[in-house]
This record gives structure tokens, C-alpha cells and sequence, in this order.
């Protein structure tokens, strides 16, 4: 049994308890790791700090400080988010790119991730899915469609898309959109509580609890995912786990969990595309059906004992 240290900048953040997707897998590793190591989680490292045998961090760049001052005979394994692969490494990011060198083992949490590196460091870097755990459907909706998207507001999560799509169906009283999120960007809130203004059919339910997040994933007909820019969200893991279906925006980080073949798709930023496949989900139960029975097989890639195995495996394989 080692000593690991795993640093995530989002545990500084973590009292305000708006379930950041980094803090949600730091807590997760932390417990997965558990049985056979003991974890030192904390928002950063430096000297003087307790070192384990082996860094994990998560964000190259928010984490860089602690990967720089890391003890140079100690390995790290550095966790690539969604802002390191789409973001700060293509701007170039000097802090970044020193973490990813610096770094023994790269980890993406998405299928499609490593294709953002150049080729010298996809040798060194594995894909692990992350897990929830399953969860029973809820009693969902039979007289509307109840779609529900969960993410903060912020320009990464695109709210915009699905304010333009709840005005284009704002006649559609049988398609009902219910929006969980904290208002990170207030001029994000505000566009919010217009969009319930002037359509009724559209809710912002703001900041919710994880348990109550999770409830409302397994409860509705369907999950809407127009992000921009992902690594691999937990909220369209939850959704497969809860076998409710996904519709989600083209791009890596969806496809790298849904599959390239994923048929609950629109472009990115298409409101019109979000509004139409909406409109398709309603007026044609089977379609909706299939695409819930393709949530409830693909949840067997993102089993908790699948993960474990798989972190363990390579935790080990960084300490020997």
C-alpha cells in the first residue's frame, strides 16, 4: 500500500458545492483508490506539503504549479480536462504543455482525446472512462417530452443553443425543457430568465444538489448536451447509467463517450438542429425508444469495478 497525492484546483472552489466535473472525479479516484492505497487529496502541492509516492493531478495547466515543484525522482500522472485538450494546449499554454513533459503517464476521459496530442506523447497516454454508478429509470413523462440539460452557465456549456431552441418551440407545449445550472456567468442568468419569460415551457431551476441532479437525469425523457468544449462530462455518463437517452453536440468530447455512430446528434451551436431533433424525439416514440435502448447497452462501458481496475492498473504500473 503507497502514499499518493492527487491534487484538483476545483477542491478550492468546492465549498461553494457546484459540483465541478473535476472535483467530482478527484473525490471518485480518491475512493477508488482506497483500498489499496492511501490518498492525500488537497486543491495543490509544494514543498514542504506531504509527498507521496506518486502525483496525480488533474489539469495541466490550473495544476501546474504543483507538477512543476513535484519531487523530480517521483512520477506523475497528469489527467487531461476538456479545457487542457480544446483549449489552453492549442493556445499554446506554456504551463500546460511544461506538465504534459514533465508528466510519466497522461490520462484522457474520453475515447478520442489522444488525438488532440501530438504523436511523441500519445505513447505514454491511456483513456479511462469515467463511472457512475447505475441507477434505475425514474417515472418519466408519458403526455410531454421532458428534456433536461445540466451544466453551468458558461460560454464552454453553450446555454445559448438551447435558449434559441426553447424560443423556436415555445408553441410545443408537449415538449417541456427543464435547466439545472449555476449562473457562473451572470449575464448567462440573466439570458436565462428571459428565455423563461418569454417561453413557458422553458425552466431554470439553477444550482441543484448531486442527489437531486441525478433524480431528475433518471426522471426525464431525455438529456441535452450542447457543450462546446468537453472532455468527458459525468451528467451524459449519468444519463446512460440512468438508461435515459442523449442528445448531444458534435463534438469530441460527446463522441468520445457516445461512440462516433451516436444517432442523438446535432451540430454544434445549432439551435435549429436541437429544435428539430427535439421535435423528432416527441413525434416518433420509437425513435426516442431506440435511442434509450443504445443509452442502457453503452452504460456497461462506464461501470465503477471497469474503472477501478483500469486506475489501479495503471497507478501500479507508475509506482513499479
Amino acid at each position: 500500500m503507497a502514499q499518493l497525492t492527487l491534487v484538483t484546483p476545483a477542491l478550492s472552489a468546492a465549498g461553494a458545492r457546484l459540483n465541478y466535473g473535476n472535483e467530482q472525479t478527484a473525490g471518485r479516484w480518491a475512493r477508488l483508490l482506497a483500498p489499496a492505497h492511501r490518498v492525500d487529496l488537497r486543491a495543490s502541492w509544494q514543498p514542504g506539503d506531504p509527498a507521496g509516492a506518486l502525483l496525480i493531478a488533474l489539469h495541466a495547466r490550473k495544476s501546474a504549479p504543483s507538477v512543476a515543484a513535484w519531487p523530480a525522482e517521483r512520477p506523475v500522472l497528469l489527467v487531461l480536462t476538456g479545457t487542457d485538450l480544446y483549449a489552453d494546449l492549442p493556445r499554446g499554454d506554456a504551463a500546460a504543455w511544461a506538465s504534459l513533459q514533465r508528466a510519466d503517464a497522461l490520462v484522457v476521459l474520453n475515447r478520442l482525446g489522444a488525438a488532440q496530442l501530438p504523436p511523441a506523447l500519445r505513447a505514454k497516454t491511456r483513456v479511462l472512462l469515467q463511472s457512475v454508478p447505475a441507477r434505475a429509470a425514474g417515472a418519466r413523462p408519458a403526455r410531454w417530452l421532458r428534456a433536461l440539460m445540466v451544466g453551468h452557465l458558461r460560454e464552454e456549456k453553450d446555454p445559448r443553443t438551447l435558449f434559441a431552441a426553447a424560443r423556436l418551440l415555445r408553441e410545443r407545449a408537449d415538449i417541456r425543457i427543464d435547466h439545472i445550472g449555476a449562473a457562473l456567468d451572470p449575464a448567462l442568468g440573466r439570458e436565462a430568465q428571459a428565455c423563461m419569460r418569454d417561453c413557458p415551457h422553458y425552466r431554470w431551476l439553477g444550482a441543484r444538489p448531486h442527489a437531486e441532479v441525478r433524480r431528475r437525469i433518471a426522471g426525464a425523457n431525455l438529456l441535452v448536451h450542447a457543450s462546446r468544449l468537453e472532455g468527458g462530462a459525468h451528467v451524459v455518463i449519468e444519463a446512460l447509467c440512468s438508461g435515459t437517452p442523449v442528445l448531444a453536440s458534435r463534438m469530441d468530447g460527446n463522441l468520445g463517450l457516445l461512440g462516433e455512430d451516436w444517432p442523438g446528434l446535432f451540430e454544434v451551436g445549432d439551435a435549429a438542429g436541437l429544435a428539430a431533433a427535439l421535435v423528432r424525439l416527441r413525434d416518433q416514440p420509437d425513435t426516442l425508444a431506440g435511442l434509450s435502448h443504445l443509452a442502457e447497452a453503452r452504460a456497461a462501458d462506464f461501470a465503477p469495478e471497469r474503472e477501478q481496475a483500469r486506475l489501479l492498473a495503471l497507478v501500479n504500473d507508475l509506482l513499479s
